[in-house]
C-alpha cells in the first residue's frame, strides 16, 4: 500500500513551472493551447485510422496505439497543473501524486516498447516485403501492443508503491509540475541510495532492450536500402522510416537525460524543461510528424474535412 508510512491527509505542493516564469499568465494560455492541440490532434488521428480502411495496416495500428498513449500521457499531468494555476493552489494529495506517478511510468514504459515494435514493423516491411502481412498479421500486432502495455504496467506497479512508501519528513514542496519519481524521492528523509540503484538498473533495462531492437532493425533496414537499385525505392523506404526515427530521437533523448545521467547534470530547472518537452510537447509533435510525413494520413484528413465518406 502507498500509505504504509503516510497519512491519508498528506498533501504535496507542486511548485511547477509557473513560479519560475516572469509571465505566468502567458505561459498558462500557451500550455492550455498546446494541450488542446495535442488532445484534438491525437483524437483526430485515432478517428482517421479507425474509420479509413486505407489506414488499416500494421504501421497505422501502431501509430494508433502511440496516439492513444500520448492522449492519456498529456491528460495525466497538464489538467491538474492548469487547474491548480486557475484556482491559485499548488497542492496534490498523496493519492493523486501516486496516481500521476503510476500512469506516467506505465505510459512511458509502454511507449519505449512501442517504438521498438514500430521499428520491427518497418524492418519487416522493408526487408521482407513479400511476407509482411504474414509476419505482421492481426494477431501479431495485437500481441506486440499488449506486451508493450504489460511491460509499462509492470514498471508502474513496481516503482510507484516503493516510491510512495518512503517516509517524507522533509519539505513537501516538489520542484516539478507533476509527481515524477526523481523529484518526489528528493523529499524522503531515509536512505534511498539502494532504491536509486535499483531504479537506475530498471531504467537501463527498459531503455537498453528497445534501443537494441531499434538499432538492430535499422541496421538491417539500411543494408537493405543500400542494396536497392531503384532510387525511387530508396526514397520511399527512407520516407516510411523518417517519422519514426524523429519520434525515437525526441522521446529517447529526454528519457536518457532524465533517468540515466548522473545527478550532477541535473537541476530542478533543467529537469522541468526536459519533462515539459517529453510530457507536453511530444504528444503534440507525434501526430503532427505522422500527419505531415504520411500521404495516406493527409489524404484521409482531407477526406474528413471535405465531408467525404470513408471506405470500410
Amino acid at each position: 500500500m502507498w500509505l504504509t508510512n503516510q497519512t491519508q491527509d498528506v498533501e504535496f505542493f507542486l511548485l511547477g513551472i509557473f513560479s519560475q516564469s516572469s509571465y505566468p499568465g502567458f505561459l498558462f494560455f500557451l500550455i492550455f493551447g498546446i494541450f488542446l492541440i495535442a488532445v484534438s490532434a491525437n483524437i483526430i488521428l485515432i478517428i482517421l485510422i479507425h474509420f479509413d480502411s486505407c489506414l488499416h495496416t500494421p504501421m497505422y495500428f501502431f501509430i494508433n496505439q502511440l496516439s492513444l498513449m500520448d492522449l492519456i500521457y498529456i491528460s495525466v499531468t497538464v489538467p491538474k497543473m492548469l487547474a491548480n494555476k486557475l484556482v491559485n493552489v499548488r497542492t496534490i494529495s498523496i493519492w493523486g501524486c501516486g496516481t500521476q506517478m503510476f500512469f506516467y511510468l506505465l505510459l512511458g514504459g509502454s511507449e519505449y516498447c512501442l517504438l521498438a515494435a514500430m521499428a520491427y514493423d518497418r524492418y519487416v516491411a522493408i526487408c521482407h516485403p513479400l511476407r509482411y502481412f504474414v509476419l505482421m498479421n492481426h494477431r501479431m500486432c495485437h500481441l506486440l501492443a499488449a506486451a508493450c502495455w504489460f511491460v509499462g504496467s509492470v514498471d508502474g506497479l513496481i516503482l510507484t508503491p516503493i516510491t510512495m512508501t518512503f517516509p517524507f519528513c522533509r519539505s513537501r514542496e516538489i520542484y516539478h509540475f507533476f509527481c515524477e519519481v526523481p523529484a518526489v524521492m528528493k523529499l524522503s528523509c531515509s536512505d534511498t541510495s539502494l532504491y536509486e540503484i535499483f531504479m537506475y538498473l530498471c531504467c537501463i533495462l527498459m531503455l537498453l532492450i528497445p534501443i537494441t531492437v531499434i538499432s538492430g532493425s535499422y541496421y538491417f533496414i539500411v543494408l537493405t536500402i543500400h542494396r536497392m537499385n531503384s532510387v525511387e525505392g530508396k526514397k520511399k523506404a527512407f520516407a516510411t522510416c523518417s517519422s519514426h526515427i524523429t519520434v525515437v530521437f525526441i522521446f529517447y533523448g529526454a528519457a536518457v537525460y532524465t533517468y540515466m545521467l548522473p545527478s550532477s547534470y541535473h537541476t530542478p530547472e533543467k529537469d522541468m524543461v526536459v519533462s515539459f518537452f517529453y510530457t507536453i510537447l511530444t504528444p503534440v509533435l507525434n501526430p503532427v510528424i505522422y500527419s505531415l510525413r504520411n500521404k495516406e494520413v493527409a489524404g484521409a484528413l482531407k477526406k474528413l474535412l471535405r465531408g467525404g465518406k470513408f471506405p470500410y
